[in-house]
């Protein structure tokens, strides 16, 4: 597998801003729960894939430490991991997405729903 390039990144990290900017013009919630759905999928969306870049990135500098600040990188490399976790934990966002649909398709079935609103 060829490795990513930083300008691949910027144009991922481009189009989750393009994405910030569409749902800040209210589109149709049906279409907003659907641009974000792989975002939150709770085994492949960003959640998961971005604690176990975490933990890889962690990994690797583990393993390239050289003695000079080993104490120090041995820290840093604990707190990626931390990081890692606290995201890994993000992934029952899913489960938000999940309940936001239903009560979007329980308000559209019935306008007088107001704990849908």
């Amino acid at each position: 597998m060829p490795a990513p390039t930083p300008d691949a990144l910027s144009t991922l990290t481009d189009t989750l801003a393009d994405l910030t900017e569409y749902l800040r013009e209210n589109p149709d919630p049906t279409e907003a729960l659907a641009l974000i759905e792989p975002l939150l999928d709770e085994y492949t969306g960003l959640p998961v894939h971005f604690a176990d870049t975490l933990r890889a990135l962690a990994r690797t500098i583990q393993e390239h430490q050289t003695g000079v600040g080993t104490a120090h990188v041995s820290l840093l490399v604990a707190e990626l991991r931390t990081a890692a976790w606290e995201q890994s934990d993000q992934h029952t966002l899913h489960y938000v997405l999940d309940e936001l649909r239903a009560l979007h398709q329980a308000a559209g079935s019935d306008p007088e729903c107001g704990a849908c609103r």
